[in-house]
C-alpha cells in the first residue's frame, strides 16, 4: 500500500479500523543482519531500522552521495537490501521486471521479467510497480501491478515458481492496480488477491502451493460484509472489503465498488497505511477525511477481536507511513490536498504538535533509524528530524538531485550506513554513517 495510494488500505471508520487488524498471528522475525532492510518497511515491517552509529546531524548540503544508478525503469518500488544486494521492481520495455544490484556500487546483477503492466482505472502511478520485494534466504518474492506473484533465486534471478492473483485466485485488482509487497512468514508467503473467497491467501514459499485462503470477515457490530456502506466495502482510495459493498462511484477495489477487491495494504503478521503493532495494540490510519485510531487485540474464543482505545482525525495518513518512537506516533497528516508531519501520543491519540502553520515538513514518507526520523517530502526535499514530544526539531535537509516529474512517493530506506532514495529510474545512495 499509493504511493496516490501506494500500499495502504483506508480506514473509513472505527469499524474499518477493526477490519484492518482481522488477520492475526505472530510478528515475524526476518533472518537477516540487523542493518539490512530485507522487505517492505524493514526487518520488522514497521519502518524502523535496527542500525546504530548514524549521523546525528547532516552537513549543510546533506550527507555525501556514495553512488547513483540510472536507467532502472519507471516505478515506485522502494528497495530491499539483503546480503550485499539491493532488490526492486520497474517497468521496462513494456514488461514488469524484478532487478538486483550490487550493494557496494549499484551495478546491476540481473533483471527478470515477471509479467505485463496492468491497465489502471486512473493514471496516477502508471509509471511502474509499487512493490518492495521480500528477501528470504536464497529466494526473493515480488508482486507486479497486474497481480503476478513470482519467487526468484537471489543468485541469478531465475523464476522458481509463479502465480497470478487474478487467474489463479479470481482476484480483482483495485483501481490503481496491485501495489502490495508480499509477506514471508515462516513457511508461507502471504498476499491479497481480493477475491470473494480468497481475499487473502497463504502459499508455500518453496513450491507456491496454496496453504489457505480466507474470505473477507464480517464487520464487527452485526451485519455482513456485503451490504452497501458496510465494513465489507469501506470505500475511499485503498478501501477493500466484501462482495457487494459500495464505495465511491461503484468501482471495484481502490475507490470501492461492487464485488470483492484488493486494496494497497501490505500485510503484517500480527494482523493501513500498513497497520502498526505495539504491545498488543494496532494503529491504522487513512486520508480522505477518515482518520486513524488504536485498537487493543483481545482473545475471543479461537480468534481475536479488536476493542477501540481511541479514534482521531488528527492523523489522516495518505500513504507515507507512520512510525512509533518513545510512545509517540509520527507521520504525515493529509491527502491529495497536501499536508504536513504531526506527532500524536500513542496511548491517548492526543496531538502533541503539528507543522501545519510553519510548513517546514510538508506531506511525505517516513522511516526511523538510530533515533532520527528520515522524512521524504513529495517534492524531493529530504529531512532529518529529531523526535521530540513538544516540538518539531530539524537536524538536516537537502533537495534531492536528478528529480523526475513524478511525485517522490517511494519511501526512504536506511540500511548498512546508507540512505536509499528511489525516484523512478534513478536510485541514489547516501553515506549516513557517523565518522569516528
Amino acid at each position: 500500500m499509493m504511493h496516490f495510494p501506494i500500499l495502504f488500505p483506508r480506514v473509513r471508520s472505527r469499524a474499518a479500523l477493526a477490519w484492518a487488524v482481522a488477520v492475526v498471528s505472530t510478528l515475524p522475525t526476518v533472518a537477516a543482519p540487523a542493518a539490512d532492510w530485507p522487505q517492505w518497511q524493514g526487518p520488522d515491517r514497521n519502518s524502523v531500522s535496527k542500525e546504530m552509529g548514524l549521523l546525528r546531524e547532516w552537513p549543510k548540503d546533506g550527507p555525501p552521495l556514495a553512488w547513483k544508478v540510472t536507467g532502472l525503469g519507471g516505478g515506485y518500488s522502494a528497495p530491499a537490501v539483503a546480503a550485499g544486494r539491493i532488490y526492486g521492481m520497474s517497468k521496462r520495455d513494456g514488461k514488469e521486471v524484478v532487478w538486483a544490484l550490487n550493494e557496494a556500487d549499484g551495478k546491476e546483477l540481473w533483471a527478470t521479467p515477471i509479467g505485463l503492466p496492468a491497465r489502471q482505472g486512473m493514471s496516477q502511478g502508471e509509471e511502474g510497480p509499487g512493490c518492495t520485494p521480500a528477501v528470504d534466504g536464497d529466494r526473493v518474492y515480488a508482486i507486479g501491478n497486474g497481480g503476478d506473484l513470482a519467487c526468484l533465486h537471489v543468485a541469478d534471478g531465475k523464476v522458481v515458481w509463479q502465480k497470478s492473483m487474478v487467474r489463479d485466485f479470481g482476484g480483482q485488482p483495485p483501481m490503481w492496480a496491485y501495489r502490495e509487497s508480499p509477506l514471508v512468514d515462516g513457511d508461507k508467503v502471504v498476499c491479497t488477491p481480493g477475491a470473494a473467497d480468497a481475499m487473502m491467501v497463504a502459499l508455500n514459499k518453496l513450491s507456491g502451493e496454496t496453504i489457505w485462503k480466507s474470505k473477507v470477515p464480517a464487520p464487527s457490530g452485526g451485519g455482513d460484509a456485503a451490504g452497501p456502506g458496510t465494513l465489507g466495502r469501506p470505500g475511499g482510495a485503498g478501501g477493500a472489503g466484501g462482495p457487494g459493498g459500495r464505495g465511491f462511484g461503484g468501482r471495484r477495489g481502490g475507490f470501492g465498488g461492487g464485488g470483492a477487491g484488493a486494496a494497497y495494504a501490505s500485510a503484517i503478521a500480527i494482523n493501513f497505511t500498513s497497520p502498526l503493532y505495539h504491545d498488543g495494540m494496532v494503529f491504522a490510519s487513512s486520508a480522505y477525511g477518515a482518520g486513524g485510531g488504536l485498537v487493543k487485540l483481545v482473545k475471543d474464543g479461537d480468534g481475536v477481536k479488536a476493542e477501540e482505545v481511541w479514534f482521531s482525525k488528527r492523523l489522516q495518513n495518505h500513504h507515507g507511513g507512520v512510525v512509533l518512537f518513545d510512545g509517540r506516533l509520527y507521520g504525515a497528516h493529509g491527502g491529495n490536498e497536501g499536508g504536513n508531519i504531526v506527532c500524536l501520543d500513542f496511548k491517548t491519540g492526543e496531538q502533541l504538535w503539528s507543522e501545519r502553520e510553519e510548513r517546514r515538513a510538508a506531506k511525505g514518507s517516513i522511516a526511523l533509524a538510530d533515533g532520527r526520523l528520515y522524512y521524504r517530502v513529495e517534492d524531493g526535499t529530504v529531512l532529518l528530524i529529531e523526535p521530540d514530544a513538544k516540538q518539531y526539531v530539524e537536524r538536516g535537509r537537502f533537495a534531492q538531485p536528478d528529480r523526475s516529474t513524478a511525485p517522490d512517493w517511494s519511501h526512504p530506506v536506511v540500511a548498512n550506513g546508507k540512505l536509499y532514495l528511489r525516484d523512478q529510474g534513478v536510485l541514489l545512495c547516501y553515506d549516513v554513517k557517523a565518522k569516528e
